[in-house]
């Protein structure tokens, strides 16, 4: 009547292979019991174990029995992270992909001013995608946020990590941590490339203001981030293994593995010149405390390490990172990293994945063709170049990550957080912040008489100045775009004050009247007689290697701006930057001088410290040299001779406080 081959493989995975011709209705039902019992759904093709959907499973089981029923393409297909730009519901479906990314600026429908609502929509249309291929694994969805959920309109936007290593406040960085979760997973995104803990020794550098300091012992510090992103981990907890606790939570990214703050010249991508001991001693403590926070994934960098790219360096990746390190997670390339490790870029991209995934990447960010990259890793695996041994290593660190977020019970996303983004406790958060992130760099006044802080009730006050009213500018680099842009509109702020000018609008007493003009002329200078001038300059935003400069010099007009103002009035200079600039030959004329680095949306943060409501306290991150001729130059170098030394910051105490 019929012929049935039951066969059962580990962990109960039982496949029924089934060549029937009739069959009666009593056998057909005892099979199908049977096959319910072990979690088993039968098909006429095939046979899935759905086992590994149970959330009563060990992780271990859950893992291998989905692995077990995975073909080769599919395994593949999770070692892609691809640009949603690339993909629709369909493409998920029938390749079974393992993530996607927005890029900074991909938005839903390319919209900037998209809502909450707008993502959450989309991530599930894509999510249905996925979880309608065979096996109904869901992708993981990844994006940049670095300094809150800085893709998305009228997100709370914090001050970049340079801002936050001046705070010498892990436990505030570990608060914006957990704010940055919830604002990002309440629009459904359950992945974030942060934080960055570079350890930047050179602030030519384009991506120094992602980095907390040039000492690695504050960048440690400020890993405490993880513990807000993630959770806190359990003690007793395995060391290496992923953590993220809750849905309220997401997972981390620990970047960019390693030394990609120490390149020659500070060149974006280029090579980090050290020993060993040097690698270990400066650009790896950030890593331990990572892997012991339970960071869930690690972004290599596009850089090189004495001659070798990262993305394609098997000893520190494979041995070190997971062998000693027992890192657990999984090992994420950078955009387009591996495409970047031959130049002319993508000139043997065959090659690249080869040593890329043979090096320890078990996620490959943005393959250029997701069929050419299914073709080509087949291809090696086929060929024994790549071990199977290696594919499964890497398949396993991926769901791993998936299991440990709950994707495979709660998949789907809702709008029940939307409420948090932008709330007032989150924008309450990001003023601490600011404030607590400006460093006073000069108060010239006598010890009895000091200038700041500056009176509330006074007659006229002069604001001036490209950065005063212009939130993008503000917020620089990874704002809404991937560069930034100036724009007084970009993105929201608090209702009472969101740019510096705003700010201090709101500060000062009713009666005392205030004069904006951006770059005053000479007339405007005479003609009136200002108690003081605040002068808001500094440098437009960029990202990555755009930011790369050799000069460090303030772009105009902010120079004939602090030039006109400060010799014609007494004068604050604010200066907005993601790290320092020429400033040695100005500083005579200027009276006062506070760096405020790159704020975010919250600019009246700078107002509740210029006007006394609270003191000046935070502490230098960084080096601030005289020369660019010195640089590199960091704290502990023997011919040290900053402007102003690491760890500098003049204190000031709050009006009325004793």
């Amino acid at each position: 009547m019929f012929s049935c081959l039951i066969v059962v493989n580990s962990c109960f995975d039982l496949q029924i292979i089934m060549k029937p011709r009739f069959m009666s209705a009593p056998i057909m039902g005892i099979v199908l019991l049977f096959a319910s019992w072990v979690g088993t759904v039968v098909t006429q093709d095939s046979a899935i174990n759905t086992l590994y959907k149970d959330p009563k499973q060990h992780m271990n089981t859950r893992i291998q029995v989905l692995m077990d029923q995975m073909t080769l393409e599919e395994k593949i297909a999770q070692m892609a992270q691809i640009d949603k730009r690339q993909v629709t519901a369909e493409t998920l479906k029938d390749y079974s992909i393992g993530s996607l990314i927005s890029a900074a600026g991909a938005t839903p429908h390319e919209n900037h001013s998209a809502t909450p609502e707008d993502w959450v929509d989309m991530l599930n249309d894509y999510q249905r995608g996925s979880l309608s291929s065979r096996l109904g694994i869901p992708m993981l969805y990844a994006i940049d946020s670095v300094h809150g959920h800085n893709s998305l309109y009228r997100a709370t936007l914090f001050p970049h990590n340079v801002g936050l290593g001046a705070t010498r406040d892990p436990e505030l960085v570990k608060r914006i941590g957990a704010a940055t979760a919830i604002e990002t997973r309440a629009t459904g995104i359950p992945y974030v490339f942060s934080p960055c803990i570079a350890v930047c020794r050179d602030p030519r550098w384009g991506r120094c203001y992602e980095s907390y300091s040039e000492d690695h012992q504050i960048v440690e510090q400020m890993t405490e981030i993880i513990n807000g992103l993630q959770g806190e981990i359990p003690p007793n907890s395995r060391k290496g293994v992923p953590y993220i606790g809750g849905r309220d939570k997401v997972a981390a990214c620990a970047k960019h593995f390693v030394g990609d703050g120490g390149t020659i010249h500070g060149i974006d991508e280029n090579n980090t010149v050290i020993d060993w001991h040097g690698l270990l001693s400066i650009h790896m403590p950030g890593y331990y405390h990572s892997i012991i926070k339970g960071v869930a994934t690690v972004m290599v960098s596009y850089s090189s390490w004495n001659g070798e790219k990262m993305h394609g360096n098997r000893n520190l990746i494979t041995n070190f990172l997971k062998g000693t390190l027992n890192f657990k997670g999984f090992v994420i390339s950078d955009w387009n990293g591996v495409d970047r490790m031959t130049y002319p870029w993508s000139s043997n991209y065959s090659n690249s994945l080869l040593k890329a995934i043979n090096a320890g990447i078990d996620m490959v960010m943005v393959p250029p063709n997701i069929t050419e990259f299914l073709n080509i890793v087949t291809s090696h695996v086929n060929n024994k170049l790549i071990p199977m041994s290696r594919i499964d290593d890497a398949v396993r660190r991926i769901l791993r990550v998936k299991f440990t977020l709950g994707l495979f019970e709660n998949p789907l996303t809702d709008y029940s957080l939307v409420d948090q983004i932008g709330s007032q406790a989150h924008k309450d958060l990001a003023r601490e912040a600011v404030r607590k992130s400006l460093v006073l760099l000069k108060n010239e006044a006598n010890a009895n008489n000091p200038l700041l802080p500056l009176p509330k009730k006074t007659s006229k006050i002069l604001v001036a100045g490209s950065h005063a009213n212009d939130i993008g500018l503000q917020c620089g680099g990874w704002t809404i775009t991937w560069q930034g842009i100036s724009s007084k509109n970009l993105t929201d702020g608090t209702t009472a004050g969101s740019t510096i000018l705003s700010g201090i609008s709101a500060a000062v007493d009713p009666s005392t009247e205030i004069v904006y003009s951006e770059n005053p002329d000479d007339a405007l200078l005479k003609e009136n007689n200002f108690s003081y001038a605040i002068v808001v300059v500094g440098e437009p935003p960029y990202a990555e290697g755009s930011g790369d400069n050799l000069n460090l010099t303030i772009p105009e007009p902010g120079l004939s701006t602090i030039t006109n103002v400060c010799r014609s009035t007494k004068c604050i200079v604010v200066l907005i930057s993601g790290r320092p600039l020429v400033i040695e030959p100005y500083l005579s004329s200027i009276n006062a001088l506070i760096a405020a680095w790159l704020p975010g949306t919250e600019g009246q943060g700078v107002a509740d410290v210029l006007f006394g409501d609270y003191g000046f306290t935070g502490k230098l991150p960084r080096t601030w040299f005289k020369t660019v001729d010195q640089l590199p130059m960091n704290v502990g170098d023997k011919h040290y001779d900053p402007l102003f030394p690491f760890g500098f910051g003049l204190t000031t105490k709050p009006i009325g406080s004793s």
